[in-house]
């Protein structure tokens, strides 16, 4: 229950992160500080780095869960 609670809550903090960047890369490109591609490739690799935490959150949490108990 512990580790599902964590990682949800964690989860949650990592997509608010990436929307935030995303938030920020969308202003830099409407500003003409960031170019197209730059743009799609910043964003792409944000999402998809987000995506990979945290799906892998709940097994790095389960793994100190059970070094704890």
């Amino acid at each position: 229950m512990e580790v599902i609670l964590a990682s949800v809550f964690s989860a949650i903090i990592i997509f608010i992160t990436v929307y935030s960047m995303i938030k920020v890369l969308i202003i830099g490109y409407k500003r003409n500080e960031i170019s197209l591609r730059k743009f799609i490739i910043f964003a792409t690799s944000s999402i998809v780095i987000g995506l990979i935490v945290a799906s892998v959150l709940p097994f790095g949490y389960q793994k100190i869960m059970d070094y704890i108990y």
